[in-house]
């Protein structure tokens, strides 16, 4: 047994002691998950005795000592001139030639004495401290071959476990600087150069929600992700349907993939940076049956380890092969408790300077700092915000002084986003544009609160924050407490408050901005007179050759989002309900929609579904549907009817949807409709033969029973849910429910604004109250005070 190398085969994850995390983590998953089908690349490590062998032969010890103790350890001021010296030093030793003879018997047992190139990493190992995080912070050497060029590149690791990030990240965690050895991976190298690689985390970056796999993907090498110097394609996979094997992508999202990363013609293995042809910029990395693939890994590796993990893959371009090159407990996420929430809301509006991906859901007011490079990191004062091009483990020290990030490049897994995330500051990544709008000194405003979107805003605007404990607040025992939700951007954020599943999806959110084309400009795109819009739908449909189903593929992942998030509860999705006028403003809407004096009581809800005018375009919305339910299994989604007139109206709906593919009451399918026109709630005994339940639209109901039409801001004063007629609807259609055992709820801000509506509704015996998520605290204190009222009345 040789105590300066391993081979793969020898280590497992109880070696951190003696290889570092890196290695022994390799070594645990070429032995333990080989025989579980997952592609690990062959290699061995030195171990720590190699490196201690290496300093003591070349009496090290004693002027590394001299050094450390020179290094100003508060304000880091000599932090380079020690760096490089120590580097020096390391990189003029000689290799012992015990260690060397070990490092080529073992790479040439690797290589089979072929000219094939290897990675070189580095591994630090903290003996006492195996728990000890060094990611990014010691130097890799790809596309190295040769056994010269071998020796060369562990000599250079070695070297690396004096770069000026990682001194002063030991000097930051207390760690001794003489109490660290670095280890070195030798690995054979999956050419990713001529293919794709990029990185898997086992729950979603940014919520830490647990129930998906999150990949995210680049052509060429993955420093490039890591980097942020591109936007990369992403992709979402549901781990129930992966586990039944359903179809379990739930989102894919492309990037604009710029460049690429190949390795460069020299012998160093030096990388270059390309730009990607825009043929495979407009191309997806992974095709589906590879996504698959991954995230059936990402689960086994997950199982194996007992825990949520962050694993980075690669392509090999010559043989086509996946394989999963590294995997680490994923830390940002693992060990919080996630009772507490933050709610940070902006007060006032203001003039946005630039827009980018919001990383966090924080907002913060500062000074900007635009840094060129991470030289300049005496410019920034606590507090500041940080606005660069891009980051990378060099500016850790820089970051953790600021009070948020804002950059031109990178995407939602780029190293300024796991930073931002890792010290719980907001970010804005992919702006493109933010080293030219914002001035060095400036005043702004960073929200991340909005959604996907992250805003910055000229000056100091107010904002709000509250913290609730989740811990306290438990559900209504009789009356369910559901959400409103659109934005599936938002879903996983929203599914860990406390609730009980979905009372109302609204499709139009989703329509709007994942789709922005008109369904019956798909179904007849080779009609259409407006070439203008021919032309913009063109390139929004790139990639498919079916037009109609770019439609359906992005309604179905944006549904699936959010019917995902609060699996296994009860999703219940409304068809479309834009009226004439909304529709019109979609992209080629125009062509396809009447003009109407008085949309809102127009052609809208139902009676669009089996019209010769729009029943194809609401085929597609059914076909979305099948794929969410039936396709990935998310059989969590009801569905809803709304603005249905009669009851004959009822009936020929239901009979277009199961012409459609959805049959009521088949593989559970419940299909509900909006208690939102009188004649609902006058007929509602016979709507309930057709439908499984109602929910009341209370803003929908009060307009037409007090004949006001909410958008006329002349008799706005006029409109409440609380008048005693629209209350008398309300209490009329719930007691008929009632009567004949059919489901009715509730959507609507009243039962949270006002206490005695939530008292009137629960006294009534509704089912179940639909709140925006920033009403839903009240509005679960509103629903138990008036069930305990109840109980002592009773």
């Amino acid at each position: 047994m040789s105590q300066y190398v391993k081979s793969f085969s020898e280590i497992s994850i109880n070696d951190v002691p003696i290889v570092g995390g890196k290695n022994a983590s390799l070594g645990e998953m070429y032995t333990r998950l080989t025989p579980h089908g997952i592609n690990v690349p062959d290699g061995f490590a030195t171990t720590a005795e190699a490196f201690w062998h290496f300093i003591e032969q070349n009496r090290l010890g004693k002027k590394l000592d001299e050094l450390f103790q020179q290094l100003d350890n508060i304000n880091f001021s000599n932090l380079r001139v020690v760096g490089a010296e120590a580097r020096k030093l390391m990189c003029e030793a000689d290799m012992p030639k015990a260690l060397a003879v070990e490092i080529l018997s073992q790479y040439d047992a690797l290589t089979n004495g072929r000219e094939i190139s290897v990675a070189v990493r580095s591994s630090a190992t903290a003996e006492d401290l195996p728990g000890a995080s060094f990611a990014g912070q010691h130097e890799s050497y790809l596309n190295v071959s040769g056994r010269g060029n071998v020796l060369q590149a562990v000599q250079k690791c070695f070297a690396s476990l004096f770069t000026d990030r990682a001194i002063k990240y030991r000097a930051d965690n207390g760690f001794s600087q003489d109490k660290i050895a670095l280890s070195v991976g030798v690995q054979l190298m999956v050419r990713a150069d001529m293919a794709c690689s990029g990185i898997c985390f086992t729950l979603e970056p940014e919520s830490g929600f647990r129930d998906v796999v999150h990949i995210a993907g680049v052509w060429g090498l993955g420093e490039n992700i890591v980097q942020g110097t591109v936007i990369p394609d992403e992709f979402l996979l549901f781990k129930p349907s992966l586990r039944s094997g359903k179809k379990a992508i739930i989102q894919k999202r492309k990037g604009e993939k710029k460049l690429m990363m190949v390795y460069g013609d020299d012998e160093d293995g030096n990388t270059i940076n390309l730009n990607t042809p825009p043929a495979m910029q407009a191309r997806y990395v992974l095709s589906d049956q590879e996504i698959t693939q991954l995230g059936n890994w990402a689960l086994i590796i997950e199982e194996h380890y007992g825990k949520p993990m962050d694993i980075e893959w690669a392509k090999d371009g010559e043989t086509n092969t996946l394989y999963i090159i590294q995997a680490r407990p994923e830390t940002v996420h693992a060990n919080k408790k996630g009772t507490e929430i933050e709610e940070y809301k902006l007060l006032e509006k203001g003039t946005v300077i630039t827009s980018g991906e919001a990383i966090g859901s924080k907002i913060i007011s500062g000074t900007a700092r635009l840094l060129r490079s991470s030289k300049y990191a005496d410019k920034v004062q606590p507090g500041d915000i940080v606005v660069t091009e891009l980051t990378s483990p060099d500016w850790d020290p820089i970051l953790k002084k600021a009070a948020a990030i804002i950059t031109d490049k990178g995407g939602r897994t780029s190293h300024a986003a796991i930073v931002a995330r890792e010290i719980g500051i907001p970010a804005i990544v992919a702006t493109n544009n933010a080293t030219q709008k914002i001035k060095d000194g400036d005043v702004v405003t960073v929200s991340c609160a909005e959604g996907k979107t992250g805003n910055v805003y000229q000056g100091a605007l107010k904002w709000d924050k509250t913290n609730i404990d989740t811990h306290n607040v438990t559900l209504p025992e009789k009356t369910a407490a559901m959400l409103i939700v659109a934005d599936p951007g938002k879903a996983f954020k929203f599914a860990v408050y406390p609730n009980s599943g979905v009372g109302l999806l609204r499709m139009e959110f989703i329509i709007n901005h994942a789709v922005a084309v008109h369904p019956m400009a798909l179904v007849k795109f080779d009609e259409m007179k407006d070439q203008a819009a021919q032309q913009q739908i063109s390139m929004l449909t790139a990639g498919y050759d079916d037009k109609k189903e770019y439609f359906i593929d992005k309604l179905s992942q944006g549904v699936a989002t959010i019917a995902a998030a609060f699996y296994p509860k009860d999703v219940i999705v409304r068809m479309s309900d834009f009226k004439t006028n909304e529709y019109a403003n979609l992209l080629g809407g125009k062509e396809f929609e009447p003009v109407e004096e008085n949309p809102m009581i127009g052609f809208r809800g139902a009676s669009r579904y089996y019209n010769p005018l729009y029943k194809d375009g609401f085929k597609l919305e059914c076909e979305a549907m099948k794929v969410v339910r039936n396709e990935m299994g998310l059989t969590n989604v009801k569905l809803m009817i709304p603005f249905c007139r009669t009851v004959e109206e009822g009936k020929k709906v239901i009979e277009v949807m199961k012409e459609n593919g959805l049959q009521r009451g088949q593989n559970g399918l419940e299909i509900y409709v909006m208690a939102e026109i009188p004649s609902n709630v006058l007929l509602a005994e016979e709507f309930a033969e057709v439908f499984d339940g109602f929910s009341i639209g209370s803003n929908d109901l009060t307009q037409l029973t007090l004949g006001i039409d909410r958008d006329s801001a002349l008799v706005a004063d006029l409109f409440s849910e609380q008048n005693e007629a629209a209350k008398l609807m309300i209490a009329t259609v719930i007691e008929k429910a009632k009567k004949v055992s059919a489901k009715i709820g509730l959507c609507g801000q009243a039962p949270s604004d006002f206490p005695e509506f939530a008292g009137f509704l629960v006294e009534k015996g509704i089912d179940s109250i639909s709140f925006n998520p920033d009403a839903l605290f009240k509005g679960i204190d509103n629903i138990k005070k008036a069930e305990a009222k109840i109980l002592v009345h009773h």
